[in-house]
């Protein structure tokens, strides 16, 4: 991840930590982590990393990205690997799969940094920073049992770089009721065969809000529009339900659009 902080630095998990300890018990701590745990070894789980990328520093943002990929490859850097995706609204973002909570304590540029030169890495990361302002970190859980994809659950759905973003904002009181609904509604298209796929994803710690959010992957944006017509079409009064008890049940709702970045990605040789 591009010149990420390690993860147990991060202000909000210390946050959360020191708060539980206030409160004079280890137990909220214990539980947190075996919460995350669980979580991970259930779901898939990855670190996503956003920059928030000025207007005028998208270009310049790309190269320096594209450099940084060329370095990776020139040295063989092993144990990371990232796909990117760049929003419409100039957020760029990379999203590593993590295996373990061993992997939040990892230095995974170290060897580059060794490899490159001190001198020479800073000044890689030096032409990041001066593409933003802001950059953040969080957690994130591919949530099995609620995503469809009949055709076989994926990231990779080549050929289909488009992405659209439903964004389903929760609270702890209404997060496990929307839950429920969003696995009504993956019944509901299992059952009527609808051809729109989709995965579901879960906030984990690190994230400002918590939220499911609904990855839906096409050729384009037109594509896109088509198979939700289509989908929206087979819905009848039993499917407009299920969505009137989701969107019921939300605090908040809003849509993004992206493409995902393979030029920008980088997967470790094995």
């Amino acid at each position: 991840m591009k010149n990420q902080p390690k993860f147990y630095e991060c202000p909000q998990i210390k946050k959360h930590k020191i708060n539980i300890l206030k409160n004079g018990t280890l137990l909220g701590l214990m539980l947190f982590l075996l919460t995350t745990l669980t979580s991970i070894a259930q779901n898939q789980a990855y670190w996503i990393h956003s920059d928030y990328v000025k207007p005028s520093k998208q270009a310049d943002y790309e190269q320096v990205s594209k450099d940084f990929v060329e370095a990776c490859k020139k040295y063989d850097i092993k144990d990371i690997d990232w796909v990117a995706a760049r929003i419409d609204d100039g957020t760029y973002l990379s999203i590593s799969p993590i295996k373990n909570m061993a992997d939040f304590d990892k230095n995974s540029l170290a060897p580059l940094a060794e490899k490159m030169g001190d001198d020479n890495f800073r000044a890689l990361f030096n032409r990041f920073n001066e593409c933003y302002d802001k950059h953040t970190d969080y957690v994130i859980y591919l949530i099995n049992d609620l995503s469809y994809m009949p055709s076989g659950l994926t990231l990779n759905t080549n050929g289909n770089d488009y992405r659209k973003y439903h964004f389903f904002y929760v609270t702890p009181s209404t997060s496990r009721l929307v839950s429920k609904n969003l696995k009504a509604i993956k019944d509901f298209y299992a059952k009527k065969g609808i051809k729109e796929e989709f995965r579901i994803y879960h906030s984990g710690f690190g994230a400002t809000e918590e939220f499911y959010v609904a990855v839906i992957s096409a050729k384009d944006a037109a594509d896109y529009i088509k198979t939700s017509d289509e989908a929206e079409a087979q819905y009848g009064d039993e499917g407009k339900t299920l969505f009137d008890a989701l969107f019921t049940s939300i605090t908040r709702y809003e849509t993004k659009s992206g493409q995902m970045r393979p030029d920008l990605g980088y997967t470790a040789k094995q």
